[in-house]
This record gives structure tokens, sequence and C-alpha cells, in this order.
């Protein structure tokens, strides 16, 4: 239902547009804002019926696997084990996420992983552990930490 509002809501300006072009006062300084208005409007209704229709597939794609997540949702968890040899942590700007770089080695060449947030006191180091991450949104996210 509210797919269909927004769509119906994201078409009225566009009609309005057209009797602004028709009548041929496009031209006019009124006539460019109000055409950039009715645009914003009808963009915002659009952008809100792709959302609910995103949103409805997503809800069609679950009820059809019975529930469950479907096999490309899943992440999948990777698994490394060595010993820390550093962790160093960079604090972001406002509104991007905090990284730390782990030095990681796990027999010859040391390795560099980049995790999400402040990992200091979860790998200390100079300590043998075993780590479980995942990947998620560029940068991976540890899920858990065992002593080896």
């Amino acid at each position: 239902m509210v797919l269909l509002i927004s769509l119906v809501l994201a078409l009225i300006p566009l009609l309005g547009i057209g009797w602004i072009v028709l009548f041929g006062s496009i031209t006019t300084v009124d006539g460019l804002f109000m055409s950039l208005i009715l645009l914003a409007i009808s963009g915002v209704f659009g952008g809100n019926a792709l959302y609910e229709l995103r949103k409805l597939r997503g809800k069609s794609a679950t009820a059809a696997t019975g529930g469950k997540l479907a096999p490309s949702a899943r992440t999948a968890e990777l698994s490394q084990r060595g010993k820390v040899e550093k962790v160093e942590f960079f604090e972001a700007n406002v509104g991007q996420t905090n990284k730390s770089i782990v030095t990681f080695s796990a027999g010859a060449p040391a390795q560099l992983l980049v995790f999400e947030g402040d990992l200091r006191n979860a790998l200390p180091a100079g300590h043998k552990v075993e780590i479980t991450f995942r990947k998620a949104g560029g940068y991976n996210v540890l899920t858990n930490v065992a002593s080896a």
C-alpha cells in the first residue's frame, strides 16, 4: 500500500512539471525554481518507492527459503592462528569507522590484517592466539579470540 502511494505521489509533481513546460513558463525564474522543487519532491517519493520495493523483495526472498537466510546472504568466517606482533589503532573522523591494523605472524612472513574497531585490549601483543573473523563492509570484524 505504501509502495502504491509513494508511486502516485512521485508522479504528481512530474505532471506539474509537464504543465509548466506546456504553458511555456519554464523559461522564467519562477518556472525554473518550481520545476526544481517539483523534481526534488518527486525524487524523495520515488526513492521511498524504491526502498519499499527492495524491502518487499527481501521479505519474499526470506519467505521463499522458509524464513532462513539465502546462502548468498550468509557471511563466511575465516580463521587465523599465530602470534600477534603489534596492534596499531587509528581513530577515524566522525561518521567513519575506527580501524586497527594487526601485525600477525603465522610462520615466515608477517601478515597485516585490518579490523574494524579498537582491538588493542582484545589482541595483546606477543601472545599466540587463534582469531575468527568475518568480512563486512570492506573490513574484517573480529568474532572470536582463543589462546593457542
